[in-house]
C-alpha cells in the first residue's frame, strides 16, 4: 500500500538545552533539505517545545530559519511532545492520514537521511517507525565506550523505543491517544498503545540518531541513567 504523505513535522522537546539545541537543529535542517530534494512534495516543518527552560534554549532555537518555538511550563516531556504535535497538526490544515510526525530530542543529532528514510517507510505503509540511537562516544569513559561497542553492534538495538528516533502517521497518533503526560518513558507507553491498535510498526537501524552521552539526565530514568548505572554491568538496553 502506498500512503500519500503531504507534510512532515519534526517535534523536539527541549529543557535547558542551549548548548546542544543548535547541533540538533542543524542536523534536522540538513535532513529536511535532503528529504525535500528526494520527495519534492511534502511540506516540512520543525517545532521546538522549550519546556520550563532557565537558559537560552528558546532564543537559540528562534535563531534558526523555519523553526517554530513554543514555550511551556510543564517540566514534563510527555506533555512537551504532545504540545508540539498538536501545534503542528493544527497549523497543517491537512487530513491526519497525510501528515507524518517525526520525533527527536534536543540533545540529539539526526543523520542526513533521517527524514528521507522515514518518509520512504511511511509511503510504503508503515504506521510507526522505530529507529536506533547511539551515545556520543566522546561523552563516555574508555570503558563505557568499549562496553557500548561490544554490546551494540550495528542493528543490535533495532526494535527498541526511543523518543529521539521515532516516527508516526498523524491519524495513528490520534487514534492511539497521543503522548501521555508522563515525566519519562512516554515514548514506550505511546508505542505500546499503537501496538494495541495493531498498527504497522516498522523497526529500522538504517538512520541511527546520535544522542548525548551525558549521565545526568533531565529525568530520573531514561538513557542517561542506563549509561550511568547499567552500561558497564548490564550493557543490553
Amino acid at each position: 500500500m502506498i500512503t500519500r504523505i503531504e507534510a512532515i513535522t519534526v517535534v523536539i522537546p527541549a529543557r535547558d538545552e542551549s548548548e546542544l539545541i543548535g547541533r540538533c537543529l542543524e542536523s534536522v535542517l540538513t535532513a529536511k533539505t535532503a528529504a525535500e530534494s528526494r520527495w519534492h512534495a511534502p511540506r516540512l516543518s520543525i517545532v521546538v517545545v522549550a519546556d520550563r527552560c532557565t537558559d537560552d534554549t528558546a532564543n537559540v532555537a528562534r535563531g534558526f530559519d523555519g523553526v517554530s518555538v513554543i514555550e511551556i511550563d510543564a517540566a514534563n516531556v510527555g506533555l512537551a511532545r504532545a504540545t508540539g504535535v498538536m501545534l503542528a497538526l493544527e497549523s497543517s490544515g491537512l487530513l491526519p492520514q497525510h501528515v507524518w510526525i517525526a520525533s527527536t530530542d534536543a540533545d540529539s543529532a539526526v543523520p542526513r537521511d533521517w527524514l528521507t528514510e522515514q518518509t520512504r517507510l511511511a509511503r510504503s505503509g508503515a504506521d510507526v517507525v522505530l529507529g536506533t540511537v547511539r551515545p556520543d562516544l566522546d561523552d563516555l569513559s574508555d570503558a563505557q565506550a568499549l562496553a557500548w561497542a561490544t554490546a551494540h553492534g550495528r542493528g543490535a538495538s533495532v526494535g527498541e523505543v526511543h523518543g529521539a528516533n521515532l516516527g508516526v502517521r498523524a491519524d495513528v497518533y490520534l487514534a492511539a491517544g497521543g503522548f501521555a503526560g508522563l515525566a519519562e518513558h512516554e515514548d514506550v507507553d505511546f508505542v505500546e498503545r499503537c501496538a494495541a491498535l495493531d498498527a504497522d510498526i516498522v523497526a529500522t537501524g538504517a538512520c541511527e540518531v546520535t544522542t548525548s552521552g551525558r549521565q545526568v539526565g533531565r529525568t530520573p530514568g531514561g538513557f542517561a541513567r542506563y549509561l550511568r548505572d547499567d552500561l558497564l554491568t548490564n550493557p543490553a538496553l
